[in-house]
């Protein structure tokens, strides 16, 4: 016996639609009511008094009503729905406000008018989604055709969605500063000021390891000379000559990228396997690129005033998902994290939150971050991966780049690239933010002060220059106490036994783990 479904899996059947991004809620009719939650999807089975019509009108309006929106399902249904349809409805319903909702939707998503269909005179002002729901634009507008406000995020050329789940609501109410001030009042003001330099190369450092190019130091010390001058200053971070700027400093001269900035030509992330490319993502056509960073730009214009960690991780990972140079975009992703905090005020300058350290600090951590990439490129690849192809010759593209790869879903891949749902990736950022702050930058905070103590206890005893001491303190505590004789023959008073033992103590004194080693 087959399911009877109602909302949006009666309509996906109905009219032959498939989106990429699956329903979060699906709803059926079943032999009492219940509630089915899997990984995070929610099934809600219903008896059979809340059977629908079998209608547009009926299962739209139930759609809407109880399963929320789906940008990119209301998308690809109104490209094949025929207007008189929805037209016959809107005309019988003129002042329902689910009639509204969706006339207003049809013309934002699709950009037509509905024909035969006029101004709605009657009835109070609605919201296009439930704010309550959604994370919505701070100041909506309103659309007098329809008497509904937009409250949308973004734009039509690109309008991510993210549901206020328990987690996301609490990454609303999370205050960057506050948890800053915690660190300062732990540490002292002058040890978390000290901090930020180190933090700011640590952060280059791991984000380059995520790229696997960690060998790349005078690249790692120029990005993070870039972010210590440049983040939150720019005055369009997303437009094409600022991208263009930040990809010089991050991709090597040596680079086959011949024009830097917005690529012309195809970009996708795989790996060979035994001579075989695998295709992980595809990203986006490269005549949609402005367009959709337009949108992103409009999204953080909407929703200005907003919470700063939602902000930062939704428009950190609405970037990678565009993927809109050749090369450089995983770190610039990570760049925007700290930058939209910084415009923010959310962190003061000179902080700088090492990111791309906590992803980078376990196996499990980047095993993770790759799951939350995947929770996007995963789904769409299993819907248009047959139409990657590697053609017999390479075409040479307008940005100098050569390549074989062609992919033949642009078009009908679009609405998922312009509607993602990226609720999980802001649920992981926020959660990121928090690791950061808590744990990485305590630790740097702690270490940093355990050094300074371990650098003013060692001058009691011997002097130098602080270049000295610090090669004095690395090596006796690397070596758990012992001195080499390297060391010994590099600064002879170490050959006075009692010095040693002085030393010895007071390192043992200075810190709390006094034979880790330290990367300082």
């Amino acid at each position: 016996m087959s399911t009877e479904w109602i909302g949006y899996k009666w309509l996906a059947e109905h009219y032959q639609i498939t989106p990429v991004q699956e329903f979060q809620i699906t709803s059926e009719i079943g032999a009492a009511r219940r509630s089915v939650v899997t990984e995070g999807k929610t099934l809600e089975i219903y008896p059979a008094g809340s059977r629908q019509e079998p209608t547009l009108q009926a299962h739209l309006t139930y759609a809407i009503r109880q399963e929320g929106v789906h940008l990119e399902f209301l998308a690809r249904l109104f490209d094949v729905l025929p207007q008189g349809e929805l037209a016959a409805w809107l005309n019988s319903e003129r002042t329902g406000q689910y009639a509204r909702r969706v006339g207003f939707l049809y013309e934002w998503l699709t950009g037509r008018q509905i024909a035969g269909v006029g101004a709605v005179t009657g009835g109070n002002y609605v919201d296009a989604i439930d704010s309550e729901a959604y994370f919505a634009a701070t100041i909506p507008t309103r659309n007098q055709r329809w008497r509904v406000r937009d409250n949308l995020p973004g734009n039509r050329d690109f309008c991510p969605l993210i549901r206020r789940t328990p987690e996301v609501k609490a990454a609303q109410d999370y205050d960057c500063a506050a948890r800053l001030d915690e660190l300062n009042a732990e540490f002292g003001d002058n040890v978390l000021m000290r901090s930020a330099v180190w933090l700011t190369i640590k952060e280059s450092k791991s984000s380059f390891a995520i790229e696997h190019e960690q060998d790349q130091l005078d690249r790692i010390r120029r990005f993070a000379a870039v972010m210590e001058r440049r983040i939150g200053e720019y005055p369009a971070l997303l437009s094409p000559d600022t991208l263009a700027e930040l990809q010089r400093e991050i991709v090597s001269e040596r680079s086959t990228i011949s024009r830097f900035g917005l690529r012309a030509s195809p970009v996708f992330v795989g790996e060979t396997h035994r001579f075989e490319q695998i295709v992980h993502y595809v990203a986006p056509h490269w005549d949609r690129l402005r367009d959709l960073l337009h949108g992103l730009e409009v999204f953080l214009e909407r929703t200005a005033g907003q919470s700063s960690v939602i902000r930062a991780g939704a428009a950190a990972f609405a970037f990678v998902f565009i993927h809109p140079l050749a090369d450089g975009n995983g770190r610039i992703h990570r760049f925007i994290i700290n930058d939209v905090l910084r415009r923010d005020g959310a962190v003061p300058r000179p902080f700088i939150l090492p990111i791309s350290a906590v992803i980078t600090e376990k196996p499990q951590n980047i095993a993770r971050y790759d799951h939350i990439l995947e929770c996007f490129s995963k789904p769409l690849m299993r819907r248009y991966g047959n139409l990657c192809e590697f053609a017999p010759s390479r075409t040479l593209y307008p940005d100098g780049i050569q390549s074989n790869f062609e992919f033949a879903g642009y078009d009908a891949a679009l609405p998922a690239w312009r509607y993602p749902d990226l609720t999980v990736q802001v649920e992981y950022m926020a959660d990121i933010i928090d690791k950061t702050i808590r744990q990485e930058m305590r630790t740097e905070a702690g270490i940093l002060q355990e050094w300074t103590t371990a650098r003013r206890m060692v001058k009691d005893i011997i002097d130098g220059p602080d270049a000295d001491i610090d090669r004095i303190i690395r090596s006796i505590r690397d070596n758990q106490g012992a001195v080499s004789n390297k060391l010994r023959k590099e600064f002879p008073i170490l050959e006075n036994d009692q010095i040693v033992a002085d030393l010895v103590d007071s390192l043992k004194t200075a810190f709390k783990t006094f034979d880790s080693g330290s990367s300082r």
